[in-house]
């Protein structure tokens, strides 16, 4: 295998096991809480943190990669993974938890850096191809670790799922620590210092970035908003329960996938990547408008695919557009702040959709999903037209 694919194939498992390692611990980590005693607030809070926990890291892991390198911000999040898995599974209290979830997001802040990586060793002309791989990465690990966790803890013990988690980070640790070289060259290293909320900044001041950086935003805010108001609207009115809701994501999961492993590849080069962005995020936005008018699981399912094929272009394409657009010095730093945007979005999309399914009912809630999701295909029309030198 040349040295470039097997550096691609670390970054792949690393961003792998940052979704798997999440979704692990999806299926248990209700009840884990409800066994300390934790009501609807304090589950929230373990939600929330680790979303907070992505945001901040992102910008600051982002730009910590500018100045030393990928490699040993990859390394020592991998090694962090593995602790906050340890304490998740051996967690004798609320706070302890908590503290787990914490750690967790932190670690999954090295997204923006894993990006960068791929940055550094692909072309212009392969970068998007590039993110297409850890679109896949996501995808198969969104289907497989809720499943992981889920079977861990009813054959094994309830620390099975975190110790499982663990293991895989370490996996992780030991390929990249003999496989992962530097991909940053010495003279390509920022010299800024900080934390790096200046990039969010500077990311809404740039004339081309802009656009993208509203897209990275609000789409996580309504595509959050949609997974929350989902399974009410099924169980309501498709009497669907867990394990319905399980295939269902599985088949999303895999269709993302199967986009963005095979499809992108075929089309980025052919169509480019603003326009796959402009038609993925237009996509999302009237498929999830249709879900409150389904009536039926075959007509969920029907609207379902393109939504989840949509929602395969967009990702692949915004992430190597953010790239393209950003400086050569600063790709850590600017991808991790897009990663930051998607953060916030994520945030605060499943409290808001969630909030007007309450009060409203499923027709509001995913009419607002969709208009939200309108907004982003809005500002993707105001992208320039990518140029690879």
């Amino acid at each position: 295998m040349p040295a470039s694919r097997s550096r691609l194939a670390v970054i792949f498992l690393t961003v792998f096991i940052d979704i798997v390692g999440f979704g692990i611990v999806i299926p248990i980590l209700p009840y884990y809480a409800e066994h300390f005693g934790a009501k609807g607030l304090e589950f929230g809070a373990l939600l929330g943190v680790y979303s907070l926990m992505q945001f901040f890291a992102n910008t600051l892991l982002g730009r910590w990669s500018d100045r030393v390198g990928r490699r040993p911000i990859l390394l020592a999040t991998m090694l962090l993974n593995a602790a906050g898995y340890v304490l998740f599974a051996f967690a004798g209290s609320y706070w302890t938890l908590f503290l787990s979830r914490v750690i967790g997001g932190f670690a999954g802040g090295n997204i923006g850096a894993a990006q960068a990586y791929v940055a550094d060793i692909t072309t212009p002309v392969e970068r998007s191809r590039g993110m297409g791989l850890l679109g896949v990465a996501f995808g198969l690990g969104f289907v497989l670790g809720p499943g992981i966790g889920g079977l861990a803890a009813r054959y094994l013990s309830h620390a099975a799922p975190g110790l499982v988690a663990a293991g895989l980070s370490l996996v992780n640790f030991a390929s990249g620590w003999f496989i992962l070289a530097e991909s940053l060259q010495p003279e390509r290293r920022a010299s800024l210092r900080g934390i790096g909320f200046g990039a969010i900044v500077r990311g809404l001041r740039d004339r081309r970035l802009r656009p993208l950086m509203l897209v990275w935003g609000i789409f996580p805010f309504a595509f959050a908003g949609y997974t929350t108001a989902l399974p009410l609207h099924a169980g309501a009115t498709l009497g669907w329960h867990e394990g319905e809701l399980g295939l269902f994501f599985v088949v999303f999961g895999l269709t993302g996938a199967l986009v963005q492993g095979l499809v992108f590849r075929l089309l980025a080069p052919r169509l480019g990547e603003r326009a796959l962005v402009i038609a993925g995020t237009g996509g999302v936005a009237i498929s999830m408008t249709a879900v409150p008018f389904t009536h039926s699981s075959l007509a969920l399912y029907a609207w379902t695919i393109p939504l989840a094929f949509s929602q395969g272009l967009v990702s692949p394409a915004a992430s190597g557009l953010v790239s393209l657009y950003a400086d050569p010095s600063e790709q850590g730093e600017t991808l991790g702040a897009a990663q930051a945007f998607g953060a916030i979005g994520r945030m605060f999309g499943p409290e808001a959709i969630g909030k007007a399914y309450d009060l409203w009912g499923s027709l509001t809630a995913f009419l607002l999903a969709g208009g939200v999701m309108a907004l982003a295909w809005l500002a993707t029309l105001g992208m320039e037209k990518e140029t690879r030198a």
